[in-house]
């Protein structure tokens, strides 16, 4: 290679190294900025006047970091709180908990729910959380019951020779087991433990829902219905999409009509998303809108990954 090639190659060298280098000076202040734009503009969920929408999906646990948002959403400036659920439910313990942390938030500003696809058992417990339900004429609502579930292997392994011995203070002590036949003592104390969360779990309903005895009967069978069947049951309150449950809560609620609704995401949900979106509005107001595409869709797909949770359906042993 002749002198006048190598310089020119380092000077290549050079170039390369230089934009690199400009590349990632600008990331960094992009990456700075955004941190700040988050911290004061309207993607953060607080900073102004809004309508709050959080999503209830897949198995309700009544986990800490959505109580948590809840409780930040009762102390926000939000004006209203809109829960939209699509889940089959959960434990009992755990709908119970979330039933709670709506009806705190209900204390301070209006809740009203909006069943998507299903709002069943734990999540129809959810549902009643709330000022008002609306539901689409397919949503499926109810199953007003409690359910336990265990295997029995005893037969599996009396054919493989096996036997599990135990050794236990009293006859009850961890009983119902996979192990062994449940005698009918531990039968009857967890058919109790059953019926007590259940007799809760209706006169939840009777009270929530303003239902005689004989309106309870009809629906607390444990069955599901559509919405076209749960409104003249009373487990809804209309048929509806999004626009009907923010005009009443216009018209009912004075809540002004312009207000902005916006997704409000656990803090282990949000992080990722509103980086990249926040990175993303400022590369195109630097006129950088090709940077700005490749991030919005970083978000996108952060997004989807949040939202990738357990697929279930309305009965047991549905976990992904």
């Amino acid at each position: 290679m002749s002198d006048i090639d190598g310089l020119l190659e380092r000077r290549r060298l050079r170039r390369r190294v230089g934009f690199w280098r400009f590349a990632a000076f600008a990331v960094a202040g992009l990456a700075i900025i955004a941190g700040g734009l988050y911290a004061a503009s309207d993607l953060n969920p607080q900073s102004k006047p809004h309508i709050a929408r959080v999503k209830i999906s897949g198995m309700i646990t009544g986990d800490a970091k959505t109580l948590d948002m809840l409780e930040k959403i009762a102390k926000s400036d939000a004006k209203a709180l809109l829960v939209v659920i699509d889940s089959p439910g959960g434990t009992v313990t755990g709908s119970a908990a979330l039933y709670d942390a709506l009806r705190d938030v209900a204390k301070k500003k209006p809740v009203i729910a909006l069943v998507d696809s299903m709002a069943a058992s734990g999540g129809y417990i959810t549902a009643m959380g709330t000022d008002r339900i609306y539901a689409r004429e397919t949503s499926l609502v109810g199953s007003i019951g409690v359910i336990m579930q265990y295997p029995n292997v005893t037969r599996l392994l009396d054919m493989v020779g096996v036997k599990m011995e135990e050794f236990k203070s009293t006859p009850l002590k961890a009983s119902p087991n996979p192990f062994e036949n449940a005698s009918p003592e531990a039968a009857a104390a967890l058919n109790s433990v059953i019926q007590s969360s259940y007799d809760w779990f209706k006169r939840l309903v009777k009270t929530r829902r303003n239902l005689t005895d004989a309106e309870l009967a009809a629906v607390a069978d444990g069955r599901i219905f559509t919405g076209m069947q749960g409104q003249p049951l009373k487990l809804i309150d209309a048929i509806g999409v999004e626009d009907d449950a923010i005009a009443w809560l216009e018209k009912e609620k004075s809540v002004p009509k312009d207000l902005p609704v916006r997704q409000w995401r656990r803090e282990s949900d949000r992080t990722g998303f509103d980086f990249w979106k926040s990175t993303a509005r400022v590369a195109d107001a630097f006129g950088l809108q090709p940077l700005g595409r490749a991030l919005d869709a970083m978000a996108q797909a952060e997004e989807v990954r949040v939202l990738d949770g357990l697929l279930a359906v309305w009965h047991p042993a549905a976990e992904k």
